[in-house]
């Protein structure tokens, strides 16, 4: 059913480039270019560009993309389905906040059923929909921002990203203005993560920027951050329900702000996921 132009279009909207494009699903680049114009004529519209050397999107483009992702993957799942009628596969994806600390109890009872087969990664927000995107997980579990044009997705629960610190630090169970919270050493996530994001959109919005803090540090696991952060080694931002997890660590907050962020259910659109989402919910 699946029509290989299509594969081949998906590819080049992933991959922005004809060549790496010809060399992933091992063709020539004619040949992905001849893929590309079918489907052009086929639909009557320009799906990319050249500005200079730079490949770039059409708006007809962005929507074929979408709708395609969804055609190819309610197949996948319609394939699944035939294969494995009494046995549910569900591959989940969960950024690494909520993966290490708030989905226990979601997945545990799943663990539990003889007829489900659960596949659970835990990466950042970025990495995550790129695995969305190429049908390797069926639905995400986000704190990061979502592009909630190009993207289904359903509500989780809000929460607070509150500041945490060592239990002797100066800061320790206080509000404290932005400006002092500068000039400490903060440790962050890598780039990529949704804390980050977060943190770095609540610093744009106050006219600052990561170039605005005197020294911080960039570490890619929570656990090594919570470690860093409980012996002094510095300050870092985490989400509520993280930070009271936590004995070792004490909160603070930003004096006259509240820094609150969606945990969402994110999905490609047009898609069969609500037997995941009653799993998950």
């Amino acid at each position: 059913m699946s029509d290989t132009r299509i594969i081949t279009f998906l590819t080049l909207c992933r991959l922005m480039n004809y060549r790496k494009t010809a060399e992933s699903l091992n063709m020539t680049q004619p040949a992905v270019t001849q893929h590309i114009h079918y489907l052009e004529d086929e639909y009557g519209c320009k799906l990319f560009n050249y500005n200079g050397r730079t490949l770039s999107k059409t708006a007809h483009c962005e929507m074929l993309e979408k709708y395609s992702r969804s055609m190819l993957y309610n197949e996948k799942v319609f394939k699944e389905a035939i294969l494995m009628p009494k046995v549910l596969r569900i591959s989940v994806g969960a950024t690494k906040t909520i993966g290490d600390y708030a989905v226990e109890e979601k997945f545990l009872p799943l663990l539990k059923r003889d007829d489900i087969n659960l596949e659970l990664i835990v990466d950042n927000t970025e990495a995550l929909l790129e695995k969305l995107n190429s049908f390797r997980l069926d639905i995400l579990m986000v704190e990061g921002f979502i592009d909630k044009e190009n993207y289904g997705y359903e509500l989780i629960k809000n929460e607070e990203l509150i500041g945490i610190c060592s239990k002797n630090h100066k800061f320790a169970e206080k509000s404290v203005k932005l400006k002092d919270i500068l000039n400490e050493h903060i440790i962050l996530r890598e780039e990529g993560s949704g804390t980050r994001a977060v943190f770095e959109n609540f610093l744009f919005q106050n006219g600052f920027g990561i170039q605005s803090i005197k020294r911080y540090s960039q570490i890619s696991s929570f656990k090594i951050i919570e470690k860093a952060v409980s012996e002094n080694c510095g300050i870092s931002f985490a989400y509520e329900s993280v930070a009271k997890n936590s004995k070792k660590l004490s909160a603070f907050k930003i004096e006259g702000t509240s820094i609150m962020h969606e945990f969402n259910f994110v999905f490609l659109k047009n898609t069969d996921v609500e037997k995941y989402l009653e799993l998950l919910r």
